[in-house]
């Protein structure tokens, strides 16, 4: 596992759950909810009550396992009923280093003032 990947489990495991699956089990809307935070945050923490382990039959890393492949995510730990999911965003800059995306077209040129800004921004969101 990445440092990066390392220290977003490590935040997401001090947080509270953010999503909490029920006596509903695996249901669509639960399953939305699970893509949307994905999709704002890269990195959820889902609860699973006894009941909905009970509901679905399957053990809490099955569940955890299933809703990952349901969704794409990757299953980063399984502690208990919670669980931690990572899924990069579609359109992220993972893909492509920063440098090489935000580098000026002139040899030899700087980033600007702003961009380095921007940049510093975004490298400690995608961090925490």
């Amino acid at each position: 596992m990445s440092r990066s990947l390392r220290r977003l489990k490590n935040v997401a495991q001090q947080q509270r759950a953010d999503v909490i699956i029920g006596k509903n089990g695996l249901s669509p809307g639960v399953l939305k909810e699970i893509d949307r935070h994905l999709e704002e945050k890269e990195v959820v923490k889902v609860k699973a009550l006894r009941s909905a382990i009970k509901v679905t039959g399957l053990d809490r890393r099955k569940l955890a396992q299933r809703v990952a492949e349901i969704l794409g995510a990757r299953l980063l730990d399984v502690r208990g009923r919670t669980f931690i999911l990572y899924r990069a965003r579609r359109g992220s800059l993972e893909s492509k280093s920063l440098r090489q995306r935000y580098k000026t077209r002139s040899s030899g040129s700087q980033i600007s003032g702003e961009k380095k800004s921007w940049l510093r921004r975004l490298r400690f969101q995608q961090i925490y």
